[in-house]
């Protein structure tokens, strides 16, 4: 536990003082949205490409992780669909909790996966980017075509999907990985420290993203999303391991995944397609902030 927790405090330490900063007025809020751009569209992009196209992933099982992954994520969004008439939510309130009990932050992700397990476990917290990343997008954005009221088509899920960096970068990492042409060494040194900046900016945007400005306005679908994010998702990827005989650092990367909370770009998702924008930026905050809690017990209990 103990060993879990010093591995983890780091993590958490620079989303604080990303928090710190944005509070300090340190930057303007202009200026964060710009850290958020060029880490999303640029730095984190570089390291999943380089993460999955010169990844030795040896005899990890990937596939398995991939499709454990892609399992638990739905099977989640089935079982989130009943607390819409259970706790009597509108339908943009629904799909923000939705979005808070599916979705996850990857920057999160990459940062616990590298404590805990070392740089040399990058390449699976890339390989659960290239699976979940999509599944998200086309599960979160389908919730929001049907239960937000906005006049959207499949056309605007498609043009999302094909617009995002990370799956671009995923799938050509793919294609690189398999296809095994010689990369110059200048192209994948500099993609090597353009991903490197990745992680720290990306840390850092998550902290000044904090915000609980209406919490007390909505507090039971807060709760229920964290408490699905961040404790029965964890058990769903555990007991699924456990199915598909994952052990070792997949399954302990798979864990991290699940266990990390919701992503703050759920909260550009709500704004462009009608959900309820608010109630998502103080569910990603709270998950935030009760991760650095519940995420030690989760890896300690059951990796």
């Amino acid at each position: 536990m103990i060993d879990v927790l010093a591995a983890l405090v780091p993590v958490f330490a620079i989303i604080a003082l990303g928090a710190a900063l944005r509070w300090s007025k340190f930057l303007t809020d202009d200026a964060w949205r710009t850290v958020e751009r060029v880490t999303y569209f640029v730095l984190f992009p570089a390291f999943l490409f380089g993460a999955i196209a010169f990844a030795d992933f040896g005899s990890e099982p990937v596939g398995r992780m991939a499709l454990l992954l892609g399992l638990a994520m739905t099977a989640m969004a089935v079982l989130v669909f009943p607390f819409r008439a259970l706790l009597k939510l509108d339908g943009p309130a629904f799909t923000s909790l939705f979005q808070g009990a599916v979705r996850w932050n990857s920057y999160v992700a990459l940062g616990a996966i590298a404590a805990v397990l070392g740089p040399k476990s990058l390449a699976l917290a890339a390989v659960a980017v290239s699976v979940m990343v999509p599944i998200a997008n086309v599960l979160c954005v389908g919730v929001l075509m049907r239960h937000a009221g906005e006049s959207a088509g499949v056309a605007v899920l498609m043009r999302l999907l094909a617009r995002n960096p990370l799956i671009l970068a995923c799938l050509a990492g793919i294609l690189v990985q398999a296809v095994g042409p010689t990369i110059p060494e200048v192209a994948s040194t500099t993609v090597g420290l353009l991903g490197r900046a990745a992680l720290p900016l990306g840390l850092l945007a998550v902290g000044a993203s904090l915000d609980l400005g209406e919490a007390r306005a909505k507090p039971v679908p807060i709760v229920a999303a964290s408490l699905l994010k961040l404790c029965v998702m964890p058990l769903i990827v555990a007991a699924g391991a456990i199915a598909l005989g994952i052990e070792s650092a997949a399954k302990t990367a798979a864990l991290i995944c699940a266990a990390v909370p919701g992503a703050s770009s759920s909260y550009i998702l709500a704004r462009q397609l009608g959900g309820d924008a608010p109630l998502m930026a103080n569910i990603t905050t709270a998950q935030t902030l009760a991760a650095m809690v519940t995420m030690p017990i989760i890896l300690w209990v059951l990796a």
